[in-house]
């Protein structure tokens, strides 16, 4: 009898471990502790039988993939969410982190064809103003400037409260090309000494002054003003070689 309740006694413990290691995989991704989100999230993909908590885990594991840049294996991962068909919010926020891996990793039609899915499936959806926000994300870098301003203008309208609002009308005042962004400092010296330092290296190099949502000024480093993605991806490898952390914007 005692042998049979130590079991029940080490089974309950189980479970309670396998049911707690979701928090920690959720504070691990808020800590940016991506690694150990990822081999908490395969653990409970390992153990668990229960089919919400694997759900979750394995749209953890994605975030935390696509955060390392494992762009391929998170968009498996969060496809696999998706085929659970699990709540809407849990479907929607899976297939705009599925966006994003289309996005992070340069396939920006596909991006868009995601985003425009979602919100065809939902036009209510909780996260309305990031799917607006991702749909011109994508219609930026593929050139679709005007398709791009009706989203940025929808989230500025529809959404004015939105995280997304400040950055879409930063965005809406931007000139129609691309550049590639070196740095972005709350020193305007820095940012100036930085400017010299690329331009001493034959760069065309500018700084553009930005707002936050919060009322601080950043003084962000550019170089180039081009028209075309394919030009800005070969200077932003140009500028990769030579050491400085690279963006292309929009």
């Amino acid at each position: 009898m005692r042998l049979l309740l130590l079991c029940f006694v080490m089974m309950g413990s189980a479970v309670i471990q396998a049911y707690a290691s979701l928090p920690d995989i959720e504070a691990a991704v808020m800590n940016k502790n991506y690694a150990q989100a990822r081999e908490l999230a395969s653990q409970v993909l390992k153990d668990s039988n229960d089919p919400a908590q694997r759900t979750e885990a394995q749209y953890y594991y994605g975030l935390a993939q696509l955060r390392l840049g494992q762009y391929a294996d998170a968009r498996s991962a969060f496809q696999a969410v998706m085929d659970t068909h699990p709540s809407q919010d849990t479907y929607d926020k899976a297939a705009l982190s599925l966006t994003e891996g289309f996005y992070m990793a340069g396939l920006y039609t596909d991006a868009l064809d995601t985003a425009n899915q979602l919100y065809k499936q939902s036009p209510h959806s909780s996260f309305l103003s990031l799917i607006y926000f991702k749909i011109a994300g994508a219609d930026l870098k593929l050139m679709r400037w005007e398709d791009a301003h009706e989203y940025l203008n929808k989230i500025i309208n529809e959404f004015p409260q939105s995280p997304e609002a400040p950055i879409a009308k930063q965005l809406l005042g931007e000139k129609q090309y691309f550049a590639v962004q070196v740095g972005s400092f709350l020193d305007k010296g820095r940012a100036l000494t930085l400017i010299d330092d690329l331009k001493g290296s034959g760069q065309y190099a500018y700084v553009v002054e930005t707002t936050a949502p919060d009322g601080q000024v950043y003084y962000r480093v550019r170089v180039g003003q081009m028209s075309s993605l394919n030009d800005a991806e070969d200077l932003k490898k140009r500028l990769d070689k030579l050491g400085y952390p690279t963006l292309i914007y929009p």
